[in-house]
């Protein structure tokens, strides 16, 4: 790898520079490597926001919303003067204003079968932010097929989880074989979050998608990290991979084109 940090890149980048981790070519790593944020709201925003920091050299920010001022309380990455503007957009105007090197692709749209595979195709990692589960399960697939390893995160008034997808290790679908029925779960309109509660799994999500672009340290893969912001307190449970899961089971899915993702989001076997 040829070495092209600037004067400003060596100083901006110092303190990942001097660790033996990371060091100039790892930063280089990260200046050449993508990332896709799907959502770029309450878990998006400090995903965002760090990934940027750390010179994700692009990050691809997918959500078809915009900001309203209730969103304000806990979506970090967008102001009183952007509601009503799509928070694709809002979250563009923050990364440049915190780094000018990273090239972000905006893509205001709703990740769904039709648009997935393309989009995660032209990345080197996903982070999972998004707030219903046919998404997540549409990522889940999509990534799986396409070979590109999963951040997720979640989260739900005082609790938030996540794990990191890995192609070869478990997937989604063997934590969660299928959805819960709509409607069954409430969201944050009806039922609050605490604001700072994002913040912490966000945060999560983003140091295992920076240690998946370095191939550094040891991924949450197998693992489901549940954090509980009442009594500030983690625990770690293992999960295996399903054998008969219809992803990334033997003979697992190759297309999503014909899954029904409403409803549990199930795969029936043929």
């Amino acid at each position: 790898m040829s070495l092209s940090l600037g004067a400003d890149a060596l100083d901006r980048y110092s303190r990942h520079i001097i660790m033996d981790e990371v060091g100039p070519a790892g930063q280089q790593r990260l200046l050449e490597s993508r990332a896709l944020v799907v959502g770029a709201g309450g878990l998006g925003s400090p995903v965002i926001q760090y990934l940027a920091a750390a010179g994700v050299g692009t990050l691809g920010i997918v959500d078809d919303d915009v900001v309203e001022r209730s969103n304000l309380q806990r979506q970090v990455v967008h102001g009183d003067g952007d509601v009503g503007e799509p928070k694709v957009e809002s979250a563009a105007r923050y990364v440049d204003r915190l780094n000018p090197d990273i090239d972000v692709e905006t893509h205001e749209t709703r990740l769904d079968v039709g648009n997935a595979r393309e989009l995660i195709g032209a990345f080197d990692v996903v982070v999972d932010c998004a707030d219903n589960f046919r998404t997540r399960y549409v990522v889940n697939d999509a990534a799986r097929i396409e070979g590109v390893p999963v951040s997720h995160g979640a989260i739900y008034k005082f609790e938030g989880q996540a794990t990191t997808l890995v192609p070869g290790g478990p997937c989604y679908r063997c934590l969660f074989p299928e959805a819960p029925e709509p409607g069954t779960v409430p969201d944050c309109a009806s039922t609050g979050v605490l604001g700072v509660l994002p913040g912490t799994v966000g945060c999560i999500q983003a140091t295992e998608a920076v240690k998946l672009l370095l191939d550094a340290g040891e991924p949450l893969a197998g693992r489901l990290l549940f954090y509980d912001a009442m009594d500030l307190s983690f625990e770690t449970v293992p999960y295996r991979q399903t054998p008969d899961c219809p992803v990334c089971g033997e003979g697992g899915i190759t297309s999503i084109d014909g899954v029904d993702y409403s409803g549990g989001c199930r795969i029936d076997a043929d």
